[in-house]
């Protein structure tokens, strides 16, 4: 009978099933961006009116009725007489090298008006991104095995943090920050003060959410056989939260960081507008007022596209770290 197989043999067949799970995962956020391509497409072909009409329209800044020679160059230029198919094709072909195509309003490729407001949004993701860990790891520690009293009082602000909508928090921090004791701008801060009050109006949000995810196993880890250990050796409450369930109890946290990216992204449109702040929400308001179709599926698309990125690598980097998923593959 043969033997076990040896330890090559076991590393080759772990590393297959590790390349079909990163292979299965990548087709399937292929598919979401197709997906996404697909419906914001047939979306803008949709829209009722002569899209040649509208674009010139848009350019001229009236909407009146206009002849076959106005529209003869509008439908060359955007290749509009092609049949729907064609059309879609030639977008999806578009995509793949970074092409987002041409805004109706200041007639510039979509990728380049994009491009130079990104920034703005990332920084304010980002700082996001880190006020709303330091919100959760601090009130989670201070707040989880507490007592009942404590744990009621935790959850509860986890819960309500979680589903205070971005526009309306927004406005209460700068009715009260801003206009009532003007320790931050009103509008366009944009230097490290002017950051604060936007940056806290993802945060918050998020942070709750982060919470929730967190505090269960918080309070599972503290029952640990490790904690127990921790305290015969000497040390004290604060040192076994931080050093040894802290750790423990942010790997849910930590799953959903894919998700956070996206919805801190997509949230920092709706605060951009509500701040003032330069940005990609500036971008998209003015887009959707002026009915730029190319500028606002353009910003859909770059907000799919880091949804789907983002939890993309979280998933390989679970697939190369945690043995399990990949036996289950």
């Amino acid at each position: 009978m043969p033997g076990p197989p040896g330890p090559l043999a076991v590393q080759g067949r772990r590393g297959a099933r590790t390349t079909r799970l990163i292979a299965s995962k990548t087709v399937g956020a292929v598919l979401v961006l197709l997906g996404a391509a697909t419906a914001a497409f047939f979306a803008q072909a949709s829209l009722p009116g002569d899209r040649a009409t509208v674009i010139l329209n848009i350019r001229a800044g009236q909407a009146v009725a206009r002849t076959a020679e106005e529209l003869a160059p509008i439908n060359a230029e955007y290749r509009l007489h092609d049949p729907i198919v064609v059309q879609y094709l030639t977008y999806l072909k578009g995509l793949l090298v970074g092409d987002l195509g041409t805004s109706y309003q200041q007639h510039r490729p979509v990728i380049a008006i994009i491009g130079e407001q990104l920034g703005a949004t990332i920084v304010l993701t980002l700082t996001a991104l880190v006020f709303a860990w330091i919100i959760m790891v601090v009130w989670v520690t201070l707040t989880a095995g507490r007592g009942s009293a404590a744990r009621a009082v935790g959850g509860f602000f986890d819960t309500a943090a979680a589903g205070l909508p971005h526009y309306w928090l927004g406005i209460i921090l700068l009715l009260v920050f801003a206009l009532t004791l003007g320790w931050f701008p009103v509008i366009g801060g944009t230097g490290p003060v002017g950051i604060i009050l936007p940056a806290l109006t993802l945060a918050i949000p998020l942070a709750g959410f982060l919470g929730q995810a967190t505090r269960t196993e918080f309070e599972r880890a503290l029952d640990s056989p490790f904690v127990l250990s921790a305290r015969m050796r000497g040390m004290g409450d604060a040192g076994i939260r931080l050093r040894h369930v802290l750790r423990h109890a942010v790997l849910p946290a930590v799953t959903l960081s894919g998700w956070a990216l996206g919805a801190t992204i997509s949230g920092a449109v709706v605060v951009e507008a509500v701040f003032a702040r330069p940005g990609i929400g500036q971008v998209l308001v003015t887009a959707v007022s002026s009915q730029d179709m190319p500028v606002v599926i353009g910003i859909v698309m770059l907000i799919a596209a880091f949804y789907v990125l983002a939890n993309l690598l979280v998933d390989i980097a679970y697939a190369l770290i945690d043995p399990r998923l990949r036996r289950t593959s």
